[in-house]
């Protein structure tokens, strides 16, 4: 595939459409919820200092991008290293190819 010599540019096309769907997706919270528990139950939630990252829920608040918010116990203890796991198993099982999402960790009051 080559832009500059306008070689097999009709391959792209079915990726765009793909990336579209997904940048407009929406996802049930019960579901949501599913994969949140599954990812939780296999790497468990980080510690700091002997307290650790209670998640409580999470909920998908907006598309285009989708936008997804976890209540948690304190904010400070989600690190951003697994807030970047939660995406990867979200991605890995909505299929969100192509597309960024955003994650927005919330204390629930």
């Amino acid at each position: 595939m080559s832009a500059k010599e306008r070689t097999r540019l009709r391959t792209l096309f079915p990726y765009i459409n793909e990336a579209s769907e997904n940048h407009k997706k929406r996802v049930q919270s019960s579901t949501l919820n599913e994969v949140v528990t599954d990812a939780i139950s296999m790497n468990p939630t980080p510690t700091d200092k002997g307290r650790r990252l209670n998640v409580f829920y999470a909920t998908q608040v907006a598309i285009e991008p989708p936008t997804f918010v976890v209540f948690v116990n304190d904010v400070e203890l989600m690190h951003f290293s697994y807030k970047r796991y939660l995406e990867n198993q979200i991605r890995a099982a909505f299929g969100f190819e192509g597309t960024p999402i955003h994650i927005i960790a919330r204390k629930r009051n």
